[in-house]
Parts: structure tokens; C-alpha cells; sequence
């Protein structure tokens, strides 16, 4: 079965990371869907994310069923188009659930045929998020941590650049 991870990706964590290592264990193919957020301002255009992610899925030991695409539009849409069964979504907190509860439901009842699966973050990204990296960089702080080793160099020096 071919599953789907939507998300903005402005930058890609060792938490995303994970959650695509987890998933492509259990599925024959990912695609790693990088949309477009209204409600935030991106870091790095579409393209520059993509290069991103495509640099650290290199630090996986396999990673031959993970695709990356650049998707706009619905999510269940996107999934419909490209044969996935299933959406994927990560879960960090309480808070997250109740946002997440709210678009699986209405993306099932926009495609009953496309179901969502939560994957919880493991503690150690429980509290990270693309957002709390750039806020961190942002304010001079070492984010090496969060990042995969591929991009964490080139995503610190363009995060302090915008500061």
C-alpha cells in the first residue's frame, strides 16, 4: 500500500525524519508531500525543500521506497491522484490530536476511501517542530540537534541569514 506524508517541511527535523523512517517500514511506498501553508510564511521555497529532504533521506539506511513531491491543493486530492490509501500525520501533544482530529475527519468525508494514521512522536521530538527551530536559529541558538546532519549546517547558516 502507498501512503502519503503532507506537511510544510520549512525545515525538515530529525522528528520528521523519524516519523518517514517509521512509516516507510510499514508501507511499500512513501511520498513525502511538501504543501504550501496559508496560515505560515515559508523559509525556503518548495524547490529548496524538496533538496532538503532528498539530502536526509541519504542518512537512512534504506530509503529506496521514499519519493518526495511537491504538492498543491487538497491533501486527500494529492493522495487520491497519486493511488494512496493513506495519509500520515504525526502526533507531538494533546494539542496536535485536536488539530489533526479535524482534518482527518473532514478528509473523510471529502474520500472515505483514504484513511489517516497518527504516528506519535517519540519523546525525544515531542516538543520539536519547524517552527521551534527557526525560532531558536532565529535568536542565535545552536540548532544542529534538531536537524538531520545533512542539512544542519546549510539550514543554520540561511535561518541566521534571515535574522
Amino acid at each position: 500500500m502507498k501512503a502519503c506524508y503532507p506537511g510544510t517541511f520549512d525545515p525538515i527535523t530529525k522528528g520528521h525524519l523519524d516519523i518517514i523512517e517509521r512509516s516507510s517500514k510499514l508501507f511499500d511506498e512513501v511520498v513525502i508531500l511538501i504543501m504550501k501553508n496559508p496560515r505560515k510564511a515559508s523559509t525556503f521555497s518548495e524547490e529548496e525543500r524538496k533538496e532538503l529532504i532528498e539530502q536526509s533521506l541519504e542518512q537512512l539506511k534504506d530509503h529506496s521506497n521514499i519519493k518526495v513531491e511537491i504538492g498543491h491543493g487538497l491533501t486527500v486530492d494529492f493522495a487520491k491522484k497519486i493511488g494512496a490509501g493513506v495519509i500520515i500525520r504525526g502526533i507531538r501533544a494533546v494539542s496536535d490530536y485536536e488539530y489533526e482530529l479535524q482534518q482527518a475527519t473532514a478528509n473523510l468525508m471529502l474520500d472515505d476511501s483514504i484513511e489517516t494514521i497518527f504516528f506519535i512522536a517519540k519523546p525525544e521530538y515531542s516538543f520539536l517542530s519547524s517552527s521551534t527551530v527557526k525560532e531558536i536559529a532565529i535568536n542565535g541558538g545552536d540548532i544542529s540537534s534538531f536537524l538531520p546532519k545533512a542539512i544542519s549546517k546549510r539550514v543554520e547558516k540561511e535561518l541566521k541569514r534571515k535574522k
